[in-house]
This record gives C-alpha cells, sequence and structure tokens, in this order.
C-alpha cells in the first residue's frame, strides 16, 4: 500500500500496515513507480540550490534528504515484496530499518514545516528507486540498496555534517546527525547480510563484490564524492572493497571531467551539493 499511495504522509500513516502485509505475503509485485503527490522530473530539470547560510537552502536540502528517505522507506518495502523467500531473520530486520527510514522521512517533513516550507515546493527524483528492478537477484539488492546507494549517504553525510559546523542554529543539525549516525546500522546490515547470503550460495564475498559491482554499473548512479573510510569500516566495508570503491569513484570522476559535471544524477545521496 505504501509504495502505491501517492500523498506522503499518507505513506507514513498507512507504512507498519504495509511492513505487516509485506512480512505475511499479502502484498502483489511492485509497481514501475512508486506514487508521488508532487512533480518528478529529471534531476538536470530541477532549479539551482541556494546556500545553506539561507532558510530556503536548509529547507531545500531537507527536501531533498525526505525524498533520499521516502525512496530508501519504499526500498525496503520492495525487497520485501520481491524476494518472500529470504531469510525470515533478513526480512524481519529489514522491516524494522524500513520503519527506521519512515521515522527519518517524518523528520524531514516536520523540518521542513519548522522551516516555513512545505512538501513539494521543489520537484524531487525517482532514480533511487529506479536503480532496482525486477531481474534483481537478492544479493544484488542488498548490494545496490545497502551498500551502493545507503553506503553513498555515508560519503555525504561526512561531508555535510562538517559543513553544518558553520551554518546557525537550524532543525537540520538534529536531524541530519540522527540521520546519518543511524544510516551506519543500515549499510552494516547491508554488509553483514551480503556476506550471509553469499556463505548460503558458497560464494566468496571478496571476489563476489567486484564482480557484481561491475555487473551492476550501468544501473547505479555515479557517485564522486571521497569515501567516509571510517564510517565505512563500522558499517563492515573490508579494505579490498574499500579500494575497489575508491577506483570506481576515480573513474567516475576522470569520466565527468571528459564530458559535462554529473548532472546525470547530482542529487542521489548528495545533499551537500548546496553551495553555501
Amino acid at each position: 500500500m505504501s509504495i502505491e499511495i501517492t500523498c506522503v504522509r499518507q505513506k507514513l500513516a498507512h507504512l507498519e500496515e504495509s511492513l505487516h502485509q509485506s512480512l505475511t505475503f499479502q502484498l502483489p509485485r511492485s509497481p514501475f513507480s512508486p506514487g508521488r503527490d508532487i512533480r518528478v522530473l529529471k534531476p538536470e530539470d530541477h532549479p539551482d540550490k541556494k546556500g545553506l547560510s539561507s532558510k530556503e537552502g536548509q529547507a531545500r536540502l531537507l527536501h531533498d534528504l525526505a525524498s533520499i528517505e521516502l525512496q530508501a522507506m519504499e526500498l525496503g518495502l520492495r525487497t520485501l515484496r520481491d524476494f518472500p523467500e529470504a531469510p525470515r531473520s533478513f526480512r524481519e530486520e529489514l522491516a524494522g530499518i524500513t520503519l527506521s527510514e519512515g521515522r527519518h522521512l517524518e523528520l524531514c517533513l516536520n523540518g521542513l514545516e519548522k522551516l516555513g516550507f512545505q512538501w513539494g515546493h521543489w520537484p524531487v527524483h525517482t532514480l533511487l528507486w529506479h536503480a532496482t528492478d525486477s531481474s534483481d537477484s537478492l544479493l544484488d539488492r542488498i548490494l545496490i540498496v545497502h551498500r551502493y546507494l545507503e553506503g553513498s549517504g555515508l560519503d555525504a553525510g561526512d561531508t555535510l555534517l562538517r559543513r553544518l559546523d558553520g551554518v546557525l542554529e537550524s532543525p537540520l543539525h538534529h536531524i541530519t546527525k540522527t540521520i546519518f549516525t543511524e544510516e551506519v546500522g543500515h549499510v552494516e546490515f547491508g554488509s553483514r547480510w551480503y556476506r550471509e547470503v553469499c556463505q548460503s550460495e558458497r560464494t566468496n564475498p571478496e571476489e563476489d563484490f567486484p564482480r557484481r559491482m561491475n555487473s551492476l554499473r550501468h544501473k547505479i548512479p555515479k557517485r564522486i564524492e571521497p569515501l567516509a573510510i571510517e564510517a565505512r569500516k563500522k558499517a563492515g566495508f573490508s579494505d579490498s572493497e574499500i579500494g575497489y570503491l575508491q577506483n570506481l569513484r576515480d573513474s567516475m570522476r576522470k569520466a565527468s571531467q571528459l564530458k559535462t559535471p554529473l548532472s546525470s544524477h547530482p542529487h542521489l545521496h548528495s545533499p551537500q551539493d548546496h553551495t553555501s
């Protein structure tokens, strides 16, 4: 239900019911796109951002974060729907993480309103959702959502928290610190279960990670932020996985310099892209 519902507040109101239905196999397969009650545009068609020194810039950041948390919540529901055969303990833990994403979304929406703005003041994208599809295996989905997309959130959050030191008191401080602190646990969930599923499939995770990442590169958004190495280690990334991601980031940076700036995915877990 929460995926198809358009009103963001109703999505939150029905989240627990949707999770219960997902855990008891009462929901259909996932739709092509999630429901939205506001404009959905490609990121390159979004208006420019203002600096974090202004209330509008702070509100825009919260709006972008709300869109990210909304998609993270929906992706949790999508995985529960798409993989009913996944281990029960995995599904139950994922349900708890999905509830956490819903709390993050609510924090962002409430903070946005405290700053005098409403959900829908700016357009959003659904590119995080569309980084996944029905062809994913369970290992693909864990890698894409929890280790790549949410892992990229650790990189973005590390930079953002440092930048917020120069911003006067704002709802941003508590909200962003809460989100990015809890995000470490979400990514650790992915790292742990990635290895659990690899083991159950008799696959070496250190060999599978670069091979699978290479096969999924055409689906995942480009990321060029510096890696938050300590946060990633806390979240279960090995040195070899971090080395692979460093090389991947370097290749993406070179590609972006040869072409136009990475406008194709500028908002994907990149709330720090606001100028100050």
